[in-house]
């Protein structure tokens, strides 16, 4: 028995239910349904953001945002002029969810709870008439005279367009490479570093605004650092791991950082300050109080780690100790052996060659009606809500498109 629909798409996430409504609120008329291997859709919505569901980033200047994707900067410049953070806020603002901008620029919605977004889809693909068939997993897709056929293990599905919005899914990306596609190798991307090291071992909880480099490489990247029990996370390490998630994978995750815990300040100046203090605070010990505005845990452990002991005072540091101690606070060297990955967030770099589609529709520039939305091509993000606003912007432009 085949069930025809106009569209299909498949991939009961994020990407594919905003292209879904989407779809059929531009054309009432169409049949359009969704294919979802798991029990139930929207599992990545739910966990993202720690249940709170992170939709999108201030940030309304296409050619700003794009500045965030290690992978689809260039591609993504002409799609963020059609559908950007600003039209996501207020696409969601006409569907009844209202969002809310946090320090950091990341936006939630207002319930603070993931839910409100899984409730907004679902209501929406109910009352447009989507059809969403949950434990539907895809076993082959081919074209067959003017249709796409979709086989999963206990149906047949057909329609005139397909859309696959099925994120980093190994089985659908083995069925493109049959169809003539090329695939980017997926390898892992936002992770943290682990470290053994005994300058942060006691040290879990702790973060300063840091810039790190990878030797060997161009990689650096500036923005808090936090020191965790097996290594290092933040802002300033994902950031790292994902522009780097070719290098670093290339490197079997065994390289050496450089860290400069006084941010942007060079050597030559935290010299100069350092010996300014070193006149006005001679009597006083130099473990006892951060120059920097350094965490005094942090600084007391780089001041041992430049052979100072505790007793020592300002007024007793050698000239050797003082450049040990410039050395650790704008250069320390850490080995990272291994990486672990970022809580739930798990983003892979990879998918779709991004040469094979045409980013004026998200079509597949080898076969005709087949559209993609989302992770599935070889686009991502660094964490922040911009790997949602990717799937927002091209689930809108394959409905534009169809």
């Amino acid at each position: 028995m085949n069930q025809n629909f106009d569209i299909l798409i498949v991939g009961g996430g994020a990407a594919g239910f905003f292209t879904a409504i989407n779809i059929v609120e531009k054309n009432p008329k169409m049949k359009v349904a969704i294919l979802e291997r798991g029990a139930e859709v929207l599992g990545k919505v739910r966990v993202s953001g720690g249940g709170r569901c992170n939709v999108t980033h201030a940030c309304f200047e296409p050619n700003e945002l794009v500045k965030f994707y290690p992978r689809g900067e260039k591609e993504l410049r002409g799609p963020f002029h059609q559908f950007c953070s600003g039209d996501t806020i207020e696409w969601f603002e006409k569907h009844g969810v209202e969002l809310k901008i946090e320090e950091d620029g990341r936006m939630f919605p207002v319930s603070n709870s993931s839910q409100t977004i899984i409730d907004c889809f679902v209501k929406a693909t109910q009352k447009l008439g989507i059809k969403v068939f949950t434990g539907q997993s895809v076993q082959s897709i081919f074209k067959k005279d003017n249709f796409w056929k979709v086989e999963t293990q206990n149906e047949n599905y057909i329609a005139e367009k397909l859309v696959l919005a099925t994120g980093s899914n190994p089985k659908i990306w083995e069925m493109l490479q049959q169809q003539g596609h090329a695939i980017v190798s997926p390898v892992p991307s936002l992770f943290t570093f682990n470290i053994k090291d005994p300058r942060i071992k006691e040290l879990p909880g702790v973060s300063a605004l840091a810039t790190v480099k990878v030797k060997d490489t161009k990689l650096t990247s500036t923005g808090p650092l936090l020191i965790t029990h097996w290594g290092m996370s933040g802002p300033a390490i994902l950031k790292l791991s994902a522009w780097g998630a070719r290098i670093l994978f290339d490197k079997n995750y065994q390289f050496t950082i450089y860290v400069n815990w006084l941010n942007d300040l060079d050597a030559e100046d935290a010299e100069k300050i350092l010996k300014t203090t070193k006149q006005e605070h001679a009597k006083k010990a130099v473990s006892k109080k951060s120059v920097f505005g350094l965490t005094n845990r942090l600084w007391e452990s780089l001041v041992l780690a430049s052979n100072i002991n505790t007793e020592t005072k300002w007024a007793d540091l050698s000239k050797v100790q003082l450049q040990n101690l410039v050395n650790q606070l704008t250069n320390g060297t850490f080995q990272v052996n291994g990486k672990s990955t970022f809580k739930e967030e798990f983003v892979t770099a990879g998918g779709i060659d991004l040469k094979e589609i045409n980013f004026k529709t998200m079509e597949s520039k080898l076969h005709e009606n087949l559209y993609f939305a989302g992770e599935i091509v070889n686009i991502d993000a660094i964490t922040g809500g911009f790997n949602f606003q990717n799937a927002w912007t091209s689930g809108f432009i394959v409905a534009n498109a169809v």
